[in-house]
């Protein structure tokens, strides 16, 4: 009898456990409206919680998924997204946002914001200004970035975005062509005499205004030199001539006599 009463008396603590544990579990957003979610989320946005703030917008789109709110939220998540360091959600969501609602007031935004992710190796606001080189690293963020800006300057001139993407555009350009005579500076020093004046000729044709254009100037007339192509030597030495009569490489120096192009013969 007196353990039938123990057993019963187990039973009914676990049950009220059981009980107490289901309530500490609710959802406490569950009767919340779109508004409120949106607004509480916006808030955490605010004090930097972006992961709880994430949940919430999440929730949003989940309970509420063809109101106003749901379509804003979209936008905040990648924002939110970008801030707590997840990059490749945040570019989905943009990404997302801009096929599904082409014709959103926002989507001028949703681009920026694609742009802005792709170009977060810089920390801080306008600090990519004064960022140390990034010509040396892969190019396939920063032509992304470009891209999604030049959608912001050609397809929203008016945009409120439309300045800073110009500004970014202008920088991302010259990184680019850095990157491409990087490369061929890289392949000059191995040997790969074809593939620098290749990657010196694309950073020709594609950044024709970029400053780095004279070093690549200076990298096709090494590589041509190389290759034995003189009339190609001659012709971009000509150009580079002509268009950067100042560049240090013309000028003979070095221990040995010869063509300033032919610095690995030099001691």
């Amino acid at each position: 009898m007196l353990r039938s009463l123990l057993v019963a008396a187990f039973s009914a603590a676990l049950l009220i456990l059981a009980g107490c544990s289901g309530l500490g579990s609710k959802d406490e957003t569950q009767d919340w409206t779109a508004e409120r979610l949106y607004g509480e989320a916006k808030d955490l946005m605010s004090s930097r919680d972006w992961a709880k703030a994430i949940k919430y917008l999440e929730k949003l789109q989940a309970r509420y998924p063809y109101g106003r709110y749901a379509q804003q939220a979209q936008l905040e998540v990648a924002y939110a997204q970008w801030k707590d360091g997840e990059r490749a959600s945040a570019i989905a969501a943009a990404e997302r946002f801009i096929k599904l609602y082409p014709n959103h007031p926002n989507v001028d935004y949703a681009w920026y914001l694609k742009g802005l992710v792709n170009f977060n190796e810089l920390a801080g606001p306008l600090s990519w200004l004064t960022t140390p080189d990034m010509s040396d690293r892969d190019p396939k963020a920063s032509r992304e970035a470009f891209i999604a800006f030049k959608e912001v300057v050609t397809r929203f001139p008016k945009s409120r975005y439309a300045e800073d993407s110009a500004a970014r555009m202008r920088y991302l350009v010259n990184a680019l062509a850095a990157n491409e005579v990087h490369v061929a500076r890289y392949y000059i020093k191995r040997g790969a005499y074809v593939a620098a004046a290749n990657r010196a000729q694309f950073a020709i044709e594609h950044y024709p205004q970029a400053p780095a254009i004279e070093g690549a100037m200076v990298a096709l007339v090494q590589a041509y030199d190389a290759l034995g192509m003189t009339d190609l030597r001659d012709g971009a030495q000509r150009v580079l001539t002509k268009n950067f009569p100042d560049n240090s490489h013309l000028k003979p120096g070095g221990k040995k006599s010869g063509p300033w192009w032919r610095f690995w013969d030099r001691g």
